[in-house]
């Protein structure tokens, strides 16, 4: 009997969401199949793949790391040479000096460095992402200096959380005219429910995605596995409009601060070079979470951002 195919295509789909301008854009969702399933039906958008930068410079204790960034001493100068990261589709900036914990700079000058790094992002034709300080209250005072600084770029900006969602929500996409990222912690009724407060307040759904949580792979991760499948299935099989949004998971703060990335090769001389062990825990996670179902993934080492391109470029 010759095989007959039946595809699976939902009629819901996920919202596309598009961020960045003037020629340096990226355009998140679109699908109506389960996860790199396009075999079903054609992939509307490709899932991104992003290269992580500091505004406090790459760590060049890494060989490989400190080698793509060799020259690089100004925060454009890293900006830049982000950019040219094989495979990635945006950078994203990680304020690590305004962190109340570290350095904890003024938001204003923080906001400073984020307009500096978009600016020379968008000079090389890449839109970009800025990652939160994980602090609610520095995060609420610090991402609407961000928003407006940025005003006419169309930023991603990550994250809003129940806690702090009105005053960034209201500055950033209302005001100034940018993207956010809605944070929940591994939970599909706290996404939902964070997606519903966003929603009430004039939000339209092209207006943001979902960060839903992350973990490196083998640590825990099957509850983020889960969480972004059961969010997925509700999206499409239910037509649930409040989890259509799309899904992005950073997976580089992660990656590379568990064991395996982080112990160096002398104390375990059998795992092999430390940073080829970040590489691979970066890949795995990565995989591991477009598999699930995530529409964008955040990387740090161009290798990793190099290898798993590849793999969505085979794949979809």
């Amino acid at each position: 009997m010759a095989f007959k195919k039946d595809p699976q295509v939902f009629g819901a789909k996920i919202t596309e969401v598009a961020f960045g301008a003037d020629g340096a854009s990226a355009v998140f969702g679109g699908g109506n199949t389960l996860p790199l399933y396009s075999f079903d039906a054609e992939t509307r958008h490709r899932p991104l793949v992003g290269i992580e930068f500091s505004d406090k410079g790459p760590d060049r204790s890494l060989p490989g790391l400190a080698e793509f960034y060799e020259g690089a001493d100004s925060l454009t100068d890293v900006a830049a040479r982000a950019c040219m990261a094989q495979g990635a589709d945006f950078v994203s900036l990680v304020l690590e000096s305004a962190d109340p914990n570290g350095d904890d700079i003024p938001s204003e000058d923080a906001a400073a460095l984020a307009k500096e790094a978009a600016k020379a992002a968008a000079g090389s034709g890449k839109p970009i992402v800025i990652q939160g300080t994980g602090n609610v209250d520095k995060d609420q005072e610090l991402i609407p200096k961000i928003a407006e600084a940025l005003q006419g770029m169309s930023a991603l900006l990550l994250s809003a959380k129940e806690e702090n969602y009105k005053g960034i929500a209201v500055a950033a996409v209302t005001a100034y005219g940018q993207k956010i990222g809605a944070e929940s912690s591994v939970d599909i009724n706290l996404a939902k429910q964070l997606n519903v407060l966003i929603a009430q307040m004039g939000i339209q759904p092209a207006d943001y995605v979902m960060n839903l949580g992350t973990a490196a792979a083998g640590y825990g991760f099957e509850y983020i596995a889960s969480t972004i499948e059961r969010v997925k299935l509700a999206a499409l099989s239910q037509n649930d409009d409040a989890l259509q949004m799309p899904v992005i998971t950073p997976v580089a703060l992660d990656a590379w601060s568990v064991k395996e990335a982080v112990v160096s090769e002398e104390d375990f001389p059998e795992w092999g070079p430390r940073e080829e062990r970040g590489v691979q825990m970066e890949i795995s996670t990565a995989a591991a979470a477009l598999a699930a179902g995530s529409d964008a993934v955040i990387l740090r080492h161009p290798a990793s951002v190099k290898t798993v391109s590849e793999l969505v470029t085979a794949l979809v």
